[in-house]
């Protein structure tokens, strides 16, 4: 009985150490294998295809937004006065004529939206038409509900919008077949939406984009209080 069970050990010690020396032996191969293969690594070819599909992204103008802000909210702000005679955005850069606001506002994501699928459907007959937005929606609008009493926070973000100086052009026009007559019916179907006065600007010496040795002095010259 003795001898049967130590038999009985032995053959399993065996068989324990054959196994434990073929499990060796099996990884010293796979590592050899690793090692002599040749691993691709990525070169910048391959990513050309990535960038340049990323780059031919184009923007849905129902879906206005930025892709990543570093903070979710911001304060309120004001809409900016330009005391200091900047110009900026008020000349035509790309189109033949151009929606510009009299007065400054705030525009809304779903106030843009609303502007550009007016002039869609008033120039819908006018094949390669281009419509150019020269603003954008970047700032976070918070909302608070009725009756809530002061403190507790800031409130939950509620839209996108952009502060917008008077003067400035927020959206061009441009297409083959396009005349002053229907840009300027869709201009001003366009420009009630807006609830401030608005101007409808046609693309000439007067209105284009100066070069730059040719833009206005941007600085006022001080006077002195009398």
């Amino acid at each position: 009985m003795w001898t049967q069970r130590f038999a009985g050990n032995i053959l399993r010690s065996r068989i324990f150490a054959n196994n434990v020396a073929a499990s060796l032996v099996g990884r010293t191969q796979t590592s050899s294998l690793l090692s002599t293969a040749t691993v691709a690594r990525p070169t910048l070819s391959s990513f050309k295809g990535v960038f340049s599909s990323r780059q031919n992204q184009i923007r849905s103008v129902h879906n206005l937004q930025p892709r990543r802000r570093k903070y979710k909210k911001a304060q309120k702000g004001r809409v900016p006065v330009r005391t200091g005679g900047s110009t900026k955005g008020n000349y035509m850069a790309f189109g033949d004529y151009g929606l510009r606001v009299k007065l400054g506002l705030r525009l809304s994501a779903k106030t843009i939206s609303a502007i550009h699928a007016t002039l869609k459907r008033k120039l819908k007959a006018i094949k390669d038409l281009k419509i150019w937005l020269r603003v954008f929606p970047d700032i976070p609008v918070t909302t608070k509900g009725t009756e809530v009493r002061m403190g507790k926070g800031k409130g939950a973000f509620d839209y996108w919008a952009v502060r917008v100086p008077k003067d400035k052009i927020i959206f061009e026009l441009s297409g083959p077949g396009l005349n002053n007559e229907l840009a300027k019916d869709a201009i001003r179907q366009a420009g009630f939406k807006l609830g401030v006065p608005t101007e409808f600007v046609i693309k000439n010496d007067a209105t284009k984009q100066p070069k730059k040795n040719e833009m206005p002095p941007t600085n006022i010259p001080f006077q002195h209080a009398k």
